[in-house]
């Protein structure tokens, strides 16, 4: 059956084209080497000697050797091609598997390193990658179920619990204040997601502009100081004055106010939270360190994944989208995020390309 999908195949088909072209040059280098031969012997001996057996012996070892040319190039051609459509139809058999079973399924690799096992092992990669992606896409409808089950269903109880009760102008009014707070809370959680995909496709790099990051770190801090202050989290700036960088200025707020906001939300009470910004030599340095309980080592990888939340932040107010904000921010903005411990707490640290040259 192989055999006769590498007779049927394309490449084979050219392999015969390549071969007859190649015969071709052959026959007329031949062709040449023969005629210019006899001519040299006429030349030389003139009419002495047996020059037809020379001619020939001549004939007869240049057909011989072309023969064995073209079978040895019809014979490399069909290894080669079916060599070609082996691998090809190990690609076909396991895109099959998969289609029909789903993306457990993997191309063998044969072990020789040459073209074929690389494109093996790039396909590999890219299902390892579609895998990954669409287990990151259940679990995030996993978590905007679970999370919209919650406000849903107490909307839909005080709803029937008003449907049954005589009507109170206060009541009522408290049901539908509940009720409209609720739907901001979705709404807000639908706003985050849309934001979060709309900068993941670089929609925004038109607003790319020379910002000055303690400027915009100021303003954060300004913003978020009444609400430390409620919490007894003293909120401080440190570092430089002046720290260029290169971005859009509201997407930088909202990702250093959500590291500030979540700073103070899973801090100590009664704790510190600083932010520190300073111009370092690879570019401009943000950071939000806090003295909280901070987090797992090997959880941090999983913190900016949409809706993902610790066990401990469980019981806090928030939706999980905040971090997911600041990691597609600052891949947009070309900048490296690293979470250190701070002993204690956290210490979420931001490096901006740098903006010379």
């Amino acid at each position: 059956m192989l055999l006769a999908k590498t007779l049927k195949s394309s490449t084979f088909k050219l392999a015969l084209v390549a071969i007859a072209t190649f015969g071709l040059i052959v026959s007329a280098i031949i062709a040449y080497v023969y005629f210019a031969t006899l001519a040299y012997v006429r030349s030389r001996l003139g009419d002495v000697g047996d020059h037809d057996s020379f001619a020939a012996t001549i004939e007869l070892a240049l057909i011989a050797f072309a023969v064995l040319l073209l079978v040895l190039a019809g014979v490399a051609a069909v290894l080669v091609t079916r060599r070609t459509v082996g691998r090809i139809e190990q690609i076909n058999a396991t895109s099959r598997a998969i289609m029909l079973s789903g993306l457990d399924q993997r191309i063998p690799l044969r072990g020789s390193h040459d073209e074929w096992d690389s494109v093996a092992e790039n396909l590999n990669q890219m299902l390892d990658r579609i895998e990954t992606l669409m287990g990151e896409v259940k679990q995030v409808s996993d978590n905007v179920a679970h999370d919209l089950r919650t406000p849903l269903t107490r909307m839909r109880g005080r709803l029937e619990k008003a449907y049954h009760a005589p009507r109170n102008s206060e009541t009522d009014a408290a049901l539908i204040g509940d009720t409209i707070a609720d739907l901001d809370a979705v709404l807000g959680m639908f706003t985050s997601i849309t934001r979060i995909s709309e900068i993941e496709t670089r929609a925004r790099k038109g607003g790319f502009r020379d910002l000055n990051l303690a400027e915009i770190a100021s303003e954060v801090v300004e913003l978020y100081d009444a609400a430390a202050e409620q919490d007894g989290t003293r909120l401080t700036l440190a570092g430089e004055k002046n720290v260029p960088v290169t971005g859009d200025r509201d997407l930088l707020f909202d990702a250093i106010a959500n590291l500030v906001d979540n700073a103070i939300k899973h801090g100590r009470t009664s704790g510190r939270v600083i932010v520190t910004c300073k111009a370092g030599e690879g570019g401009a340095v943000i950071a939000v360190a806090d003295d909280g309980p901070g987090i797992p080592a090997d959880q941090r990888d999983h913190v900016f994944k949409r809706f993902y939340r610790l066990e401990q932040s469980r019981y806090t107010p928030g939706n999980g989208l905040g971090l997911s904000l600041v990691a597609a921010i600052a891949r947009l903005h070309g900048a490296e995020i690293e979470l250190s411990d701070n002993v204690p707490g956290l210490e979420f640290k931001l490096t901006f390309p740098s903006t010379k040259g």
